[in-house]
Order: structure tokens, then sequence, then C-alpha cells
């Protein structure tokens, strides 16, 4: 198996540290709204990467943590008037769900930033004590210029980066030793959360967190750390400073980036008004066709959004979903009985068609040569199975698409996964914000069924729904 390592700028064969055993470690999102599509396409992509290490039989252990404090946690915060703490855990949860939704393992570990604090002032002491960091007037701050491999991930020169800082000196950082430096711990604000710090009352810079709570839930050296491409610098780049002058070794062997997801072939933004959420998108499509326009692209290519391409991905999957439902009712129909002659002669392309899908995904996870390769296995189930085959023919066929697609993710084979009670239930709790005139939470519920396939009526004598 190859990995594309950032680290290196090439791919190189995946040898884990530990004999079937993966250590991953994923940065995830901050949490102070809804999780917008750029979001997801890291959660998707590695996402993946872990089904498939656990397909080829490897343990992992995969922590992504959520971002609990922060300047933009705060400043919704005091816009809502509420404490950091009820943005943050009510934005984990909306997270969590638009995860699920997208058929998003849940992690070995989602630590949080806030329950990590001990360890974080833990670290920051050790790399003073090492003469990597130091405190001026309650501030903590990294010294770039004592880690000679400052710039290996993101293969920046440490003198370009001077002496383009020196002309953007930061008002009020004066303080620093050199404009490199970073925060590693900041005195409290008014009204902002806090800690009690040998230094002052504060809260850890963005970049100290992750390296702490890699190395308490994975170790001080792991296999793979991943995030998307605009965290190499800094925030990769001063992961590895951190970790790796703390604990005096390799933090990480193997380091993998998703390139970016533009809409419209345009960077998107709240400001050119194409910014969307997961729960925006997940009211016109389920969220399956999302998960599916992901991986239909390399994880390291730039990415492009838009309605003509989820469209296209919709049909695209449906044509899978038609294959296995066609193989179901051929499951209820078919000849009892061992895989024919005839059909044994077919076994070894139906086994070319996985090793294609494979060697796809060992080829630093190629999404998109692997559901090319689940599709030819769709062409010829659809002109090799039919009502004369062998039931052991059409479980075999039934098994591979599924399983392969199970990998990615895809939910091919369609269950009546919506129980009567959990639609009564949303029907309750639709009616009762309409009561308290929450007409974006009943819009919401209401958005939420339809895309279970439920279909909801108004009438007088109450609400009515049937399947679509």
């Amino acid at each position: 198996m190859k990995i594309y390592n950032t680290l290196t700028k090439r791919k190189e064969d995946f040898v884990p540290l530990e004999e079937g055993k993966v250590k991953m470690y994923v940065c995830g999102p901050t949490v102070y709204n809804f999780i917008h599509i750029g979001n997801a396409r890291p959660m998707i992509v590695f996402d993946t990467v872990r089904r498939y290490m656990e397909y080829k039989g490897y343990d992992v252990n995969y922590v992504s943590n959520f971002t609990d404090v922060d300047d933009k946690i705060i400043a919704k915060a005091i816009e809502e008037g509420v404490p950091a703490e009820e943005i943050s855990q009510r934005y984990i949860k909306e997270c969590k769900k638009d995860m699920a939704d997208m058929n998003v393992k849940p992690a070995t570990t989602h630590p949080l930033a806030t329950q990590e604090i001990d360890g974080m002032i833990d670290m920051i002491q050790t790399l003073i004590d090492k003469g990597f960091a130091y405190a001026v007037n309650g501030t903590v701050y990294f010294r770039v210029k004592n880690f000679s491999e400052y710039g290996k991930l993101s293969h920046k020169n440490l003198d370009d980066l001077q002496s383009g800082f020196r002309s953007i000196q930061v008002s009020g950082e004066d303080q620093k030793e050199d404009p490199l430096d970073f925060v590693l711990w900041k005195p409290k604000k008014e009204g902002e959360p806090y800690w009690v710090s040998p230094w002052s009352e504060g809260r850890p810079g963005w970049h100290i967190e992750c390296s702490v709570m890699s190395k308490k839930y994975l170790g001080e050296e792991i296999d793979i750390h991943a995030g998307g491409e605009d965290l190499v610098f800094p925030h990769h780049e001063n992961e590895i400073a951190q970790s790796e002058c703390c604990n005096g070794r390799i933090f990480a062997k193997y380091w993998m980036h998703n390139a970016f997801l533009n809409i419209d072939n345009r960077k998107m933004s709240k400001s050119l008004g194409n910014f969307f959420t997961v729960r925006e998108i997940g009211g016109k499509y389920h969220l399956q066709v999302l998960r599916f326009f992901m991986l239909n692209a390399h994880y390291r290519s730039p990415l492009n959004f838009s309605a003509e391409l989820m469209e296209a991905s919709k049909n695209a999957l449906d044509r899978i979903v038609t294959c296995v439902d066609q193989l179901k009712h051929l499951l209820e129909n078919a000849q009892d009985g061992e895989v024919s002659e005839a059909e044994r002669a077919l076994l070894p392309e139906i086994e070319g068609f996985v090793k294609k899908y494979e060697e796809s995904m060992e080829d630093d996870f190629n999404t998109a040569d692997a559901i090319a390769a689940v599709f030819e296995l769709v062409k010829f189930t659809n002109t090799q199975a039919g009502s004369g085959s062998t039931k052991a023919f059409v479980k075999l066929l039934f098994d591979k698409i599924t399983g392969l697609c199970d990998v990615l993710g895809l939910l091919v084979n369609k269950k009546e996964e919506v129980l009567d009670s959990d639609v009564e239930r949303l029907i309750e709790e639709r009616q009762a914000a309409r009561k308290a005139k929450d007409f974006a939470r009943a819009d919401e519920i209401r958005d939420q069924l339809a895309s279970m396939g439920i279909i909801l009526k108004d009438t007088r004598e109450g609400v009515q729904w049937k399947r679509a």
C-alpha cells in the first residue's frame, strides 16, 4: 500500500510502527456553527482511509478532536449571550448528527480541547524547561529558531519566512523574540473562558491542543496525521515543532492532506454567497450522494462542487443501488444449488474487478478508480446475472458489490431504516416547535423527514404522513 506523504513529497510504502496496528490522528472542526461541505471532505476522505485499513485487517486507533474553545466560539457565545460551552456542546451534537448522516464512523476517541488543558500546561512547561519556549507577560511563545527542522512539512525556508514576517510585524506582538514565534498560551480577555496556569489565567493556543491530544490517545509517535491542505502551515508545521521538541522523537511518519473544495469553480466563502452547510445539502440530497461525490475524485485533487455534478453523482449512485435491488429480487427467486460450471468460468473475471478495486485503493487511496472498478462489476452483473442464475452466484455478486461499497462508506443495500415510531417522534417534535413559533426548527424537521423519504401533509385532523 502506498501513501503520498506531504513530508517527503512522494508516495511511500505504508509500513506501520506496530505490525497490524494503525495510529491515526485527524484534525477535527472548530464547533461554532453547523459544519460546511469543506469540513465534510476530510471527514469523508479519512473515514474511507480508515475503513480500507480495517478491510485489510489493521486494528485502527482513529482519533479526531473537536476544538471547543476558540475565538469564533467565544464570539458566537457573546452574540447569543450564552456560555461558550453551550455553543460548543450544541454544535458538537449537530456535527455528530451530520457525520452519522454521511455514514462517517465515530472515531475511536473524539477528545475535546477543554478536557485536556492539564496536559497542555504540562507540555508547555516541558518546552519551557527544554529551552524551546518562553513566557512574557502571561503569554507563552514557542521559540522557532531553536527547532532547526522548522518548515520541513510545508517545505518553507526559515530565512524566507523570517524576512516575510519582518515586514508584517503584528502590532502588540513585539514582545516576541522572533516574528515567527507562535503562541502556546495566552492570557484571558474580559468575558472569555479561562484556566489557571503558572503563567496567567488564560487558554491554550490552537496548535498545542492537537499535539497534546494526539500524544495522550495515540502515543508520542503515530503512523498517520491527516487533515485539509489548509492546515499544512502553520498548524501542522507547528504541531511537529512542539511535539518533536517536547518528546525528542519523530511525531508522525506519514502526513496526508486533502485538497480544497471549490463551489462552481470559485473558493467557498460567505461573502460570495456560495457557502453551504452539510445540513443544507442534506435538505436537497441524501448525504450518501455527497459522500459519493466527494469520493469520485482523488483526495489530493481540487474538487469542484456544483448542482450539475451532484445530480450526476445521484444518478451514478442510483445505478449501483438499482443493480443491488435487482440482485435482491433475483435472490428471492433464484434456484438453490452450487455455482454452475458456466458461472464458475466467470469467477476469475469477478475477482479481476476486486483486484482492480484494491490496487486503486492501495495506490494512495484512489477512490475514483475504485468506484470505476465497482461500476465495471455492476455492468458485468447486469449482463451476467438473470432469472437462470443460481442463488450462490447471485449471492456472490451481491456480497461483492455491497462489500466494496461498504468500504467506501456507500450504503447501496437500501433497507427499511425508518421506523414508524421514529417518524411519530419527529412529527411530535415538529408540532411542539410550531406551537412555540420555532418555525425554523419545524421546517428543518420537515426537510429531515423528506430526506428520509417521509412526506408530511398538514390537515384539519392533524398531520398525516406517507412514505415517498
